[in-house]
């Protein structure tokens, strides 16, 4: 919503929001000339107001939105709102379950140094160039497109991408089958003689590659380490936090950096190259474009470093994302340990994967886990964090449950060596615990 916000302020709407705290967000849009209050409430919606614009997170008794229905103004969703500012620029938009917010990052920051000014809309914010969002006058726009309410449907990208597609939402997805249906919706938004870029490593995008291969003004361009696929990964070397990945296109091998560690991060950056490619951007100079890319808020993110501890947050809530990003840092700590701060995500999100997510967390040599962090959601009955720590114990890990966050910093630091990793990890406000465990280390 604050990307949005940017963009319509930069091209000259007078804008005006609410958001439930103060934050650097809010400053930064005060600072465009938007009117930003803190809290919700009906006088917030100016008088002059031609249409409100909500995300799926707002509440139908919000007193924003009710007021909006009163006085019977127009109220547009999030993702027509994007698809209306992407509408006169060559759109390119990333989809999966995971792994959207890194890839657009690549893109936007990549395409950026290559000189092309892209417009992008992106879930987090970049290291470099600091933002979520960027209104620029070259003729891309790369957005990120969520499936999370099938809103990434409202989208016409001329390339998309898709990296892989599994069960998730399960609020707003109750099967496989719907979820493939939402995906087969998004691709065939595509604009004839667009490009479709999906990973088919994995089994859901491979999936849907083959559902949607007969449409004959869509081409399909498959990337992955597997001998089929039309950009093709050939190594992808660790060098401790970065990956060395060498890929061979159109019979030539490109050899880049990328500067977080894992084999998803280089499959990331590999669907970023194809992508960028099918728009017409060099392959050579897109790849080297691609090593000047510093990484996103939260995904890997080194928060700093104390008695040769480092600390380092995650934004992983997915069982996929979890083992993901502990294998990744589990090749880069060497001898040191792994020690994770978890905190689930929504109800229904533990009450379907609760298990999986504490079987992945086994891969770090401790764990300490919070309460579930509800977002939008009620609690639901008898789902609690201990479906994660009792699936996590059944696979051997070492797990310590924490009901308050502000416990956690002084027992993580009574726990941590010199030579450890420490990873905070999840969707939530877990986030804010890596500077207060690195000011118990100091």
């Amino acid at each position: 919503m604050s990307g949005l916000a940017k963009i319509l302020a930069l091209r000259g709407a007078k804008v005006s929001g609410s958001d439930a705290k103060e934050s650097t967000v809010v400053l930064a849009l005060k600072q465009l000339g938007a009117e930003v209050f803190v809290g919700h409430a009906a006088e917030h919606v100016p008088a002059g107001a031609s249409c409100i614009v909500v995300s799926s997170a707002i509440r139908e008794d919000n007193p924003e939105l009710v007021a909006a229905h009163e006085r019977g103004l127009p109220v547009i969703h999030r993702a027509d709102a994007l698809a209306a500012l992407m509408r006169d620029r060559r759109a390119l938009a990333i989809a999966g379950t995971h792994g959207k917010t890194t890839t657009t990052s690549m893109l936007a920051v990549s395409l950026t140094a290559l000189g092309l000014d892209p417009s992008f809309a992106i879930g987090g914010d970049l290291n470099e160039p600091g933002s979520n969002a960027h209104d620029g006058t070259g003729e891309i726009f790369v957005a990120e497109a969520d499936e999370s309410d099938r809103s990434f449907q409202k989208y016409s990208p001329e390339v998309a991408v898709v990296l892989n597609v599994e069960l998730d939402h399960h609020a707003n997805y109750a099967s496989m089958d719907e979820i493939y249906e939402s995906f087969e919706a998004f691709v065939a938004r595509i604009v004839p003689g667009g490009t479709l870029v999906v990973d088919t490593d994995h089994a859901g995008a491979a999936e849907l590659a083959a559902r949607v291969s007969g449409r004959e003004d869509l081409t399909v361009v498959r990337v992955g380490e597997s001998e089929g696929a039309d950009v093709r990964i050939l190594s992808i070397a660790a060098r401790g936090m970065t990956s060395e990945v060498t890929v061979r296109l159109d019979g030539r091998e490109l050899v880049f950096t990328v500067s977080v560690p894992g084999r998803h991060y280089a499959h990331n950056a590999v669907a970023a190259l194809a992508a960028g490619v099918a728009l017409g951007v060099p392959a050579a100079e897109l790849a080297q474009a691609l090593s000047s890319y510093q990484g996103v808020r939260r995904r890997l993110q080194l928060k700093g470093e104390a008695r040769g501890v480092q600390v380092i947050d995650s934004y992983a809530h997915h069982p996929t994302e979890i083992a993901a990003d502990l294998e990744a840092i589990n090749a880069a700590a060497g001898a040191g340990r792994v020690l994770v701060v978890f905190q689930p995500h929504l109800f229904s999100r533990t009450q379907q994967l609760g298990a999986e997510m504490g079987e992945a967390l086994s891969h770090a040599d401790a764990a300490v886990v919070l309460d579930i962090y509800p977002a939008r959601e009620d609690p639901v009955p008898g789902v609690t964090s201990d479906l994660v720590i009792a699936a996590a114990r059944a696979h051997g890990a070492d797990v310590i449950p924490a009901h308050s966050l502000a416990d956690v910093p002084d027992l993580v630091a009574g726990m941590a060596k010199e030579g450890d990793l420490v990873l905070t990890m999840g969707a939530g406000d877990v986030t804010f615990l890596g500077p207060e465990i690195l000011a118990r280390l100091a």
